[in-house]
Formats: C-alpha cells, sequence, structure tokens
C-alpha cells in the first residue's frame, strides 16, 4: 500500500497548471464511453466484504475508438472528499472476468494520486492508449478510504471486481468479490483524427437497459453503437447511455429527474452534437400506481411532460444539439403500475405529440416499433421480456436496428442559432382515428338487476357517462319490455332528456325465423305508437333488427326488408360487438351474494372482451374491406354496462378510437343497404372467428 500525501497537497497537486501536453489540449475529444450518475446507496452500495481500503476494476464497453483516452471520475454525490490513490487502464481479456492486458497507469496534472471535492467530477491526464472502436476497456482504481456515501451507477449488466488493498497493476485479481454496478467512473473520451461527435442515449430504465444478459452489451445503445462503428461514415461517432432505470422526467425516482439532470448529462458532456430521449413512462406509472387519479391529473401530467419536452429541445438546440424523440412504448399488464385505460390514453396523448409537434428534430417511433398489432397498449410477446415493461434482448435489437444511421450523418456541428432556426422534417399525415358510433339496444329494460337497482338508475348511469366522455349514442325501443318495472317509463324518459335518440326494436323482439314475416311485421308496427310517443319530434325511422337476425328465408327477409323501405326505415346494422348481454346476469348474481372479488373478475374480462371485440372488428374490416370503416357498436342498457361505461369508454379512446353518430357512421358506402333497405339484403356485417372469452362458466351460481 503506497503512502499518502496530506490532503492539502494532493489538492495542491491537483491544481497544478502545465501538466498537460499543448497537442493534448486542442485534441478532438469525443465520448466513447459513459454512464449517468446517482447515489449508491441501499443495495446498489459498494459491498463492505473486503473493508475500507479496495481496488475497485471496471470494465466498459468502449463506443468509438482513438489513439489517446481520458477517464472522468465522480464524487457528484459525495458528502466528503473522495480519495483515488491510484488508477490505470488497460484491455479487458475476457468478459466476466478481472484479467487484463498491460496496463497503463493514470497521472491527475502529473500527479498518480488525486482528491475529488464532494459534489466534483474530475478528469484523469490523457494517455496513449490506442484503442479500436468496441474495444472493452478495465479501469483499475484504489480507493484507500471508501466513502460513506457513494457515487455510482447500478446498470453495468455486466461483472466488475472488488478486492482489498492496492491491486491496481496486478493482471489478476484473487479471491476479488464481483459486483454487477459501476463507481466512481462516468466517462471515457477518446481522441484520435477519426473522432467525429458524440451520440447520448438519455432515458429510464428502457434505455439503461434492464433485462439484458450480463456481460453481452446488449441494450439497444449497444446495438446502435455497433451499427455506428459498422458504418464508415459513422464509425467515429461516440455512444454514450445516460439511462436510469426508475427515472422520470418530472420527479426524481431511483436517480434525478430528467429535467434537473438534462444539462449534466447531455449538454456537459465533450462535443454532443445528437440525443435521443425516450423517458415518460415512470411519470405516468406511478401516476395511478397506488390509487386511481382523477381526469384533471391525468390532463396535467401529459401536459407537464409536453412542456418539459419543449424546455429540453430549446436547451439542446441552444448547444447546437440535435434532439431526437423516441416514443413512449407500450406498458399494458404490467403488474407493477397495472396500467388502465387512462393511462394508456396520455400515452397516446404524448406519443401524438412527440410525433407531430415538431419539438423533436427527429422521431424514432419505438412504440409502433415494438407494440403487439392486436393489442397496441401492450409489447409484442417476442419483444417483451416477460414483465410487460422493458422489452427482450430481441426487443431491445429491434430499437437498435430501427435508428436510421442517416440521422447522424452531418460531419460538421450545428451552430446554435442554425439548430434552433433549421425546418424540422415534417411528419406524413397520420391516418384518420377510427371511428365507433355507439347504440344500446332493449330499452328500457335487459337483464336482472342487483338488489336495489331499478331501471331508472341504469340509464341514467349510461346516460352521464356517455355525456361525460363527449360520446354520441342511439338507443332502441322494446315498449313490450320493463312492463313489470315501475321505473321504466322514467328510464325511457331519462334516456331522451339526455339528448339521445330512440329507434324501434319491435315491441317484443321477436325472431323472423320463429314467427314469420307477418307477425314480426306486427310487432314492429306495434312499437310504433309507444316509440313515436317517446321520441317526439326526432326521427325514430331506425330498425334495429332483434337478435340481430334478418332470417334464414330470402323470402321473409326480402318482405321485411320491403316493408321497412316502404315505412321510410333505415337498418341499424352491426360491426362491433362483445356479447356484453351475456355478462350482466352473472353480474347481478355475484352482486346479489356480495362477491367484489367475483365481480372485479367480471369487470377485468368484460373489459378484455370488449378491446379483443374492438380489435377483430377492425382487423376484419381490414381483411374484407381493405381499411377501416365507421364501426357500429351493440351494447345493450344493463347493469354491469351501466357500472363499467366509463371505463369502456376511456378504452376505446386509448385505442386511438373517436366517436360518431349512427347517421354520420352508416353514411359509409359499407352500410349502403342498410341505410336503403330497397336493395338486396342481407345487411352488412364484419363476420370472422370467434375471439370473446365471456364471463367465467359457473361463477356466481
Amino acid at each position: 500500500m503506497r503512502p499518502l500525501a496530506t490532503l492539502a497537497a494532493l489538492l495542491a497537486a491537483t491544481a497544478l497548471t502545465g501538466a498537460v501536453p499543448a497537442r493534448d489540449r486542442t485534441a478532438h475529444w469525443v465520448g466513447s464511453w459513459g454512464s449517468a450518475q446517482l447515489v449508491a446507496d441501499g443495495d446498489n452500495a459498494l459491498p463492505t466484504s473486503q473493508g475500507k481500503a479496495v481496488t475497485l476494476r471496471q470494465v466498459v464497453r468502449l463506443s468509438a475508438g482513438g489513439e489517446r483516452l481520458r477517464v472522468r471520475f465522480s464524487n457528484l454525490f459525495g458528502t466528503t472528499p473522495l480519495t483515488i490513490g491510484a488508477a490505470s487502464v488497460a484491455p479487458a481479456l475476457a468478459p466476466g472476468t478481472a484479467r487484463i492486458g498491460t496496463s497503463r497507469p493514470l497521472r491527475f496534472a502529473g500527479q498518480a494520486q488525486a482528491v475529488i471535492p464532494p459534489g466534483a467530477e474530475i478528469w484523469s491526464d490523457p494517455v496513449a492508449v490506442p484503442l479500436p472502436p468496441g474495444a472493452d476497456l478495465a479501469i483499475s482504481l484504489y480507493w484507500p478510504d471508501v466513502p460513506n456515501v457513494q457515487t455510482g451507477h447500478p446498470g453495468a449488466r455486466g461483472a466488475n471486481f472488488l478486492v482489498a488493498g492496492d491491486h491496481v497493476a496486478d493482471p489478476e485479481l484473487a479471491d476479488a468479490t464481483t459486483m454487477t454496478r459501476w463507481y466512481g467512473i462516468a466517462d471515457v473520451e477518446v481522441a484520435g483524427p477519426a473522432t467525429q461527435g458524440t451520440l447520448v442515449a438519455i432515458g429510464d430504465s428502457i434505455t439503461d437497459g434492464y433485462g439484458v444478459t450480463g456481460n453481452r452489451n446488449t441494450r439497444w445503445s449497444d446495438i446502435l453503437a455497433g451499427r455506428l462503428r459498422a458504418d464508415a461514415a459513422t464509425r467515429g461517432i461516440g455512444m454514450v447511455n445516460a439511462g436510469i432505470g426508475g427515472g422520470r422526467v418530472l420527479l426524481d425516482g431511483n436517480g434525478p429527474n430528467l429535467m434537473a439532470r438534462f444539462d449534466r448529462d447531455v449538454i456537459a458532456r465533450t462535443d454532443v452534437r445528437w440525443a435521443i430521449l425516450l423517458e415518460g413512462v415512470n411519470d405516468l406509472g406511478v401516476l395511478t400506481r397506488e390509487a386511481p387519479a382523477t381526469s384533471a391529473a391525468h390532463r396535467a401530467i401529459v401536459q407537464h411532460i409536453t412542456a418539459a419536452y419543449v424546455q429540453l429541445a430549446d436547451r439542446a438546440h441552444a448547444h447546437g444539439i440535435t434532439l431526437i424523440g423516441g416514443t413512449i412504448t407500450p406498458f399494458g399488464g404490467n403488474g407493477y403500475y397495472h396500467p388502465g385505460p387512462e393511462t394508456e390514453a396520455d400515452r397516446q396523448a404524448i406519443n401524438a405529440f412527440i410525433r407531430t409537434s415538431g419539438t423533436f428534430d427527429a422521431v424514432v417511433d419505438f412504440d409502433r416499433l415494438l407494440r403487439d398489432p392486436a393489442h397496441p397498449d401492450r409489447l409484442r410477446p417476442a419483444y417483451d421480456s416477460g414483465d410487460h415493461l422493458h422489452p427482450s434482448e430481441a426487443g431491445y435489437k429491434a430499437m437498435g436496428d430501427a435508428v436510421p444511421l442517416t440521422l447522424f450523418s452531418a460531419r460538421q456541428r450545428p451552430v446554435a442559432v442554425a439548430a434552433a432556426l433549421a425546418p424540422v422534417p415534417v411528419a406524413p399525415a397520420p391516418a384518420p382515428a377510427p371511428t365507433i358510433a355507439i347504440t344500446f339496444d332493449d330499452i328500457p329494460a335487459h337483464g336482472p338487476l342487483p338488489p336495489g337497482m331499478t331501471r331508472l338508475e341504469v340509464i341514467r348511469r349510461i346516460t352521464a357517462a356517455l355525456r361525460a366522455a363527449g360520446a354520441p349514442a342511439h338507443g332502441f325501443l322494446n315498449a313490450g319490455f320493463g312492463l313489470d318495472d315501475p321505473t321504466s317509463a322514467a328510464a325511457i324518459r331519462a334516456w331522451r332528456a339526455a339528448g339521445f335518440p330512440l329507434g324501434n326494436h319491435s315491441y317484443a323482439h321477436e325472431n323472423l325465423d320463429q314467427v314469420g314475416a307477418d307477425a314480426f311485421l306486427a310487432s314492429v308496427k306495434r312499437n310504433e305508437g309507444p316509440l313515436a310517443m317517446a321520441a317526439g319530434r326526432s326521427d325514430w325511422h331506425w330498425f334495429r333488427y332483434p337478435f340481430l337476425a334478418e332470417g334464414r328465408d330470402p323470402a321473409a327477409r326480402d318482405a321485411v326488408r320491403a316493408r321497412l323501405a316502404a315505412d321510410g326505415y333505415r337498418i341499424a346494422g352491426v360491426t362491433m360487438s362483445f356479447d356484453d348481454f351475456a355478462w350482466n346476469p352473472v353480474y347481478a348474481a355475484c352482486a346479489a351474494k356480495g362477491d367484489k372479488a367475483a365481480i372485479a373478475r367480471l369487470e377485468t374480462g368484460m373489459l378484455a372482451d370488449a378491446r379483443a371485440a374492438a380489435l377483430a372488428a377492425r382487423s376484419r374490416a381490414k381483411a374484407q374491406v381493405g381499411h377501416d370503416i365507421p364501426y357500429v357498436l351493440l351494447m345493450h342498457v344493463g347493469a354491469l354496462d351501466a357500472r363499467l361505461l366509463p371505463r369502456i369508454l376511456a378504452q376505446y379512446r386509448a385505442m386511438g378510437f373517436r366517436f360518431t353518430t349512427l347517421a354520420q357512421a352508416e353514411a359509409d358506402p359499407f352500410y349502403a343497404a342498410a341505410l336503403d333497405p330497397r336493395r338486396p339484403g342481407p345487411t352488412a356485417t364484419l363476420n370472422g372467428p370467434a375471439v370473446l372469452k365471456g364471463p367465467p362458466a359457473g361463477l356466481c351460481q
């Protein structure tokens, strides 16, 4: 163990001038490796098994190569001076081991030792170590007294080593403790004639590489760095990963918030020309992790995150840095955050801002790349690590492969004014959002009700949810339903008082195939008197076939269609249904038993079926028609519908749907035979294989 000078002498040594040759002052340095610093506390603290005087050997993968290098050491979060007793660099010979090649000592203003004040960082002197792009570098560091509060980074994703005493120059470290974190090292920069500039990837655990296999360097930033060095035009670009697991844009998480650290982790690094920003998922997840958030809180977090992006872009542009935005990736189904439709709507809103606002100089659409086409709020199974938040290694590779190298082809650093005023690439116009027209059958009564609930309450809850969401809806009356319920008449009036129209569903819901055309048409006619009285001056000449059955007998079907046409009716077709009618009786039974766990299962299942039906309808439309159509959704005025409608509507919005009227939807040519029953039938539908699971068998029975 080498003796140490006094603290005063060491501080004086680090302040010496003239120790760096003039040629190194003008060298073109770029960041070849780096990490974001945070407090190493709790499980992230340095192991104490080796005592207070230790050697740390830490391995990093360089991106760009060079003829010389220098290392930045950090005591950023320390509360006392940190003494470096000795330090060296050497090629790492085998991943996962402490073996090194010929080492070169590092100096600090010409001295072998240095002291880093609390909150500070220092650079080593440059050292001539020619290294190719992609080399593994071992940094050996002797601390004669491990500080109580350490600075480091927990996401090394590979083996580093700790041993008692001073063993900086040893080619191997016997009896070393293996650790998977970095301590006290912040950057490695390289210089050489081919170096071009620094690219920083800044974000959360997805950028930090959570879930990758150790010692393989398979973060998405590693994949991108490999592509950069494989291309002659970008080989001299250095890549720095400034991701922090649990990081957030607005508030501190496992480390400082992005707004607080952006200047240090991006702008202050040497010759940064580009930055890729991918952060926000933890802000969204934390908002509702412990309890639901208000609508105002959801609106606020979208506003605050997008405003923060604008601030960060302005700061980057002021320093001539091109800022590239990454869309927030799906995390539906994650068991830690358990996001709901409202959170997914927030994510979609933020991603729309990233794609279209022009805040970013370019956009990498990681969301579109990784999402499951069948469940856009979730990761593709092949790209899912299993926690439904972090990508698998295949997902990380896809991310790294998706970043266009043409974004980094510029050789000259842009000046600040030019960067701020340069025209932003205009994103292609997004495809029109798909639309849904919502319809409710069996007004005023459908299915059994839980104890104490009335038809009037069902209608009031449904209409309140529709009005709160700004969603038009069309009801269909069976005047022969609910005659035994004293609130039925009030329920019909409540539907109309809320401003929603009514159509004809026949008096008693007969099946054309069972009763024949004459009896069926008689039931349609019988329903018209009560319907006209309830509808008032609104147009009630819309007809919805009970059971959606236009009949298997063409003669009967044509007779009914001809009569409907003669009476001025249009037919309300159905192109989306999640069989909500099947869930209401089970819900009533579970509510009667007070089985809250069963009700929770029903809620989850019905929402899942609603999502599955919507996705299936879109898939069938694209297969059968070639594009989205305006969809007509069938629901019923049932008790579970009333309970879940706010969440169902929010889920549809989160999926990208907007709401429209029945008339506007059926103006699409797909519904031509529905608008004009004189045309040959039947009314067009979207048929396809079953996708619904339905309520669990035997539940609450």
